[in-house]
């Protein structure tokens, strides 16, 4: 994984049980998954839970993280934080907090190799019915997260990973603000399809052992992309490893739920110059992985969902555009009926949607003051499918 690592460094941990095999430094082998299917009967309880919460420098908020995990209905067995190249205290305050440990040092490949390296040993010697839950180390679950999502893991055998719906932390000032908007319309809109959703976050997502193993299976057989050639749970040659995760989890037969008792706080992005990066990263990676994938009965949802914001993008620059020429020329800007009338429709969109938040953020939303971000957004979009279709080399 063009990366060079160390051994597990471990701590007394009081979130887990008497377990203390920790990853060692080994590559994970494929199993065939209907071979696990005849050997293990599905458990509704799900088995022992693991928790990966891969870190780099996060040394502000990496103790709250394993707080909330301390704080589960159902406490996990193991927690495993994966200090990736840290230069910061994040590795000696998880240890203090009583977590496991695993160092990489010199990983090329972000959070998707970390997450390789670690499942690697993981997966080498874990039943099938145990479970894997992989969390952010900047987000932080809700008390009965752990509860919730296993027992939706075991209602449904073909389920390959429950996510979670996140809300927006404080902070951030007036862009983590509108954020926090945003956060509070995307939950409502899984609420309205009863967890149904395209793509399982990587703030925190819950897995079977058996399902993670098949996945690498297939990008070893070359079923599914192998990630820069290494192979492993994650593709590593992707900006967007939880979006490039849901395809091949749908692609493989399993379904994905985000189910609205399953909650977290994660960060905000506190500047609109790593808003940018962030979500910039986010679009071309979603555009990326579409091309990866190609047209299948899988991802044509996903190419319909690219096709509507491109044209967004486009009637943005023509309602901007004849705006500004407008006032250009001397012409001046007249109020029509018909955009009159899509402007009432956008406001009460805006306000029902905002809904959970309450009615002074409803109220507020009628201002149309979220136009900034609105505008912001569909600017991200427009250089996300220019960076895609010129191949300007991916920074993350």
């Amino acid at each position: 994984m063009g990366k060079r690592q160390e051994n597990t460094t471990k701590g007394g941990n009081p979130m887990r049980n008497d377990r203390t095999t920790g990853a060692g430094n080994q590559s994970t082998v494929p199993r065939d998954p209907a071979a696990e299917t005849a050997r293990g009967t599905h458990r509704a309880d799900g088995g022992t839970v693991t928790v990966l919460v891969p870190a780099h420098n996060e040394a502000g908020a990496i103790v709250e993280t394993l707080h909330s995990l301390g704080r589960q209905s159902r406490r996990p067995d193991r927690v495993i934080v994966i200090a990736d190249n840290c230069t910061d205290a994040t590795e000696q305050l998880a240890l203090d907090q009583g977590a496991e440990v695993i160092r990489t040092l010199g990983n090329t490949d972000k959070k998707a190799g970390a997450l390789n390296f670690a499942l690697g040993g993981l997966l080498e010697s874990a039943d099938g019915d145990e479970l894997i839950l992989v969390q952010d180390a900047d987000s932080q679950l809700a008390g009965d997260f752990i509860e919730n999502a296993v027992r939706h893991l075991g209602a449904d055998p073909t389920l390959g990973a429950v996510g979670g719906v996140f809300s927006g932390g404080p902070g951030g000032g007036f862009v983590g603000h509108l954020q926090r908007n945003e956060y509070a319309r995307y939950a409502r809109d899984v609420k309205r399809l009863h967890g149904r959703c395209l793509v399982v976050t990587g703030t925190a997502a819950l897995f079977r052992v058996r399902t993670l193993r098949s996945v690498s299976l297939a990008r070893t057989r070359g079923t599914l992309p192998a990630g820069n050639g290494h192979g492993g749970v994650y593709d590593t040659s992707v900006l967007t490893e939880d979006n490039e995760l849901s395809f091949a989890l749908l692609t493989l037969g399993y379904t994905i739920l985000s189910p609205a008792d399953c909650t977290l706080v994660t960060e905000v992005m506190p500047t609109w110059h790593e808003l940018w990066a962030q979500r910039l990263r986010w679009k071309r990676g979603a555009v990326e992985n579409c091309v990866q994938y190609g047209w299948t009965k899988v991802t044509r949802p996903y190419w319909g969902r690219q096709f509507l914001s491109m044209l967004g993008v486009l009637v943005t620059l023509a309602y901007v555009g004849s705006i500004a020429y407008a006032v250009e020329s001397g012409a001046g800007v007249h109020l029509h009926a018909i955009w009159m009338a899509v402007t009432a429709v956008f406001v009460l969109e805006r306000v029902v949607t905002v809904r959970l938040r309450g009615w002074k953020h409803m109220l507020l939303a009628a201002t149309m003051y979220e136009t900034v971000i609105d505008l912001f957004l569909q600017a991200v979009h427009a250089k996300a499918y220019a960076d895609a279709l010129f191949n300007k080399k991916k920074v993350w």
